[in-house]
C-alpha cells in the first residue's frame, strides 16, 4: 500500500457554511469525515477512482473491501444499482436508517476501485442530518467507510477521527456522538432471498417483520487473513475492530492484567484486579451498550493492559451487532 500522503486536516463544526465546504471539497478530490447515526464515515467521491485510492492509503484498507455508497434518498439509490422487490421494500421501510443493501450496480454509476471489482453495490441512505445535507449538495454517490485505520475501533466522535487521521485527511465534520455507535446491517439483495451479510444498527427482528420470513445468514468470514477471499460488503473481514492488546471473549474470570469489558454490572471473580473497569451499560440497555462499544474499547486499549475480558452478553436485538464486532475484535490477525 503506498503511504498517504501528508494532509492538513481541520475539524469545522457541522453549520450550513462547513457542509458546502465539506461537499466541494468531496467534488474535488478530497477525504472529508463525516457523522452518520452510525459511526463517523471518511468520505470521497464514489465515481472517483484517484479520490477512492487515496481513502483506501489514509485507511491503510485493503483494497478488496468493497466500499458503501452513500446516497440522499430512494431516487438517487435507483441511479446507483438495481433494487429488487425485497430491496424496494426494505428500502421503503428503512431509509433513512442505519442499513445497506447490496444490489446489482448500474455500470458507470460508481467506479470499479469503490466497489473492489464487483458487479454489485452496497447502498445506504444515512438518518444523519449532516450527513443528509452533505449528499445533498455533493449530488454524487459519497463512498464513505469508517473514518478509521483499518483494522482499529470504529470512531463515534470526531475526536476518534483525528487520532487515528490527523494528516491523512482535509476535513472532518464535527457533529458531536454517533447516536447508534455500530455501524449498519448489511443485506445481500443481489439475489430473490435477502441474505444477513453484517449485523448492525438495525436489528435482524425489524428486517425480518417486514419481509414476513427468516432472514438467511452468510458463511462467517474465514479466521484468519486470505488475501484471496473478497468479501462481498464492507465489514466482513475476520479480524476487525480489532484493538492492538488480545480480546477473550464470554470470560468467567478476569486474569491477572487484563481490562474488563462488563455489562450490566456483571463482575466476574478476578474483576477486583482487573487493571481497568468499564461496564457498556449498568442499567443493560443494549442500545446504550452500542453506542459506547467502540469508545470503551479505545478507552481500555489504550490503558496499558496485557488484554481485555469481555463478559458474556446478550445476543438479541443489537447484541448480536455488539457479538460481532466482539467476535471480529477477538479474532487471530497476520503476524
Amino acid at each position: 500500500m503506498t503511504p498517504a500522503p501528508q494532509r492538513t486536516t481541520r475539524v469545522l463544526s457541522s453549520d450550513a457554511v462547513s457542509i458546502c465546504e465539506a461537499a466541494h471539497l468531496l467534488l474535488a478530490g478530497g477525504l472529508v469525515a463525516l457523522p452518520t447515526e452510525t459511526v463517523y464515515g471518511l468520505g470521497c467521491d464514489a465515481t472517483d477512482p484517484l479520490a477512492v485510492a487515496h481513502l483506501y492509503a489514509a485507511k491503510g484498507r485493503p483494497s478488496f473491501n468493497p466500499l458503501i455508497a452513500h446516497v440522499p434518498n430512494l431516487a438517487a439509490a435507483r441511479r446507483v444499482g438495481i433494487l429488487t422487490q425485497a430491496a424496494e421494500r426494505l428500502a421503503a421501510r428503512f431509509w433513512p436508517g442505519p442499513l445497506t443493501l447490496v444490489v446489482p450496480a448500474l455500470e458507470g454509476a460508481t467506479c470499479e476501485l469503490a466497489r473492489a471489482g464487483l458487479g454489485s453495490v452496497a447502498i445506504r441512505v444515512p438518518a444523519h442530518p449532516v450527513a443528509q445535507a452533505v449528499l445533498a449538495v455533493a449530488g454524487r454517490p459519497i463512498a464513505a467507510p469508517s473514518a478509521n485505520r483499518s483494522g482499529h475501533v470504529s470512531p463515534t466522535t470526531a475526536a476518534h477521527v483525528l487520532a487515528d487521521l490527523d494528516g491523512r485527511i482535509d476535513l472532518i465534520l464535527d457533529a458531536g456522538p454517533c447516536a447508534i455507535g455500530v455501524e449498519s446491517t448489511i443485506l445481500d439483495c443481489t439475489g430473490e432471498t435477502p441474505v444477513l451479510l453484517r449485523p448492525g444498527g438495525l436489528a435482524r427482528e425489524a428486517i425480518e417483520e417486514t419481509l414476513g420470513s427468516s432472514l438467511l445468514a452468510a458463511p462467517l468470514a474465514p479466521a484468519t487473513y486470505d488475501p484471496e477471499a473478497a468479501p462481498l460488503a464492507p465489514g466482513m473481514l475476520a479480524s476487525h475492530y480489532a484493538p492492538s492488546v488480545p480480546v477473550r471473549l464470554d470470560v468467567t474470570e478476569v486474569r491477572p492484567g487484563e481490562a474488563l469489558l462488563s455489562f450490566a454490572g456483571a463482575h466476574p471473580p478476578g474483576s477486583a484486579r482487573a487493571a481497568l473497569l468499564r461496564d457498556l451499560s449498568p442499567a443493560g440497555d443494549l442500545v446504550e451498550a452500542a453506542s459506547r462499544l467502540f469508545a470503551l474499547l479505545r478507552e481500555l486499549d489504550a490503558a496499558g493492559a496485557e488484554g481485555i475480558a469481555v463478559v458474556p452478553l446478550p445476543r438479541h436485538d443489537l447484541g448480536e451487532a455488539i457479538a460481532d464486532r466482539l467476535r471480529r475484535a477477538a479474532a487471530p490477525r497476520p503476524d
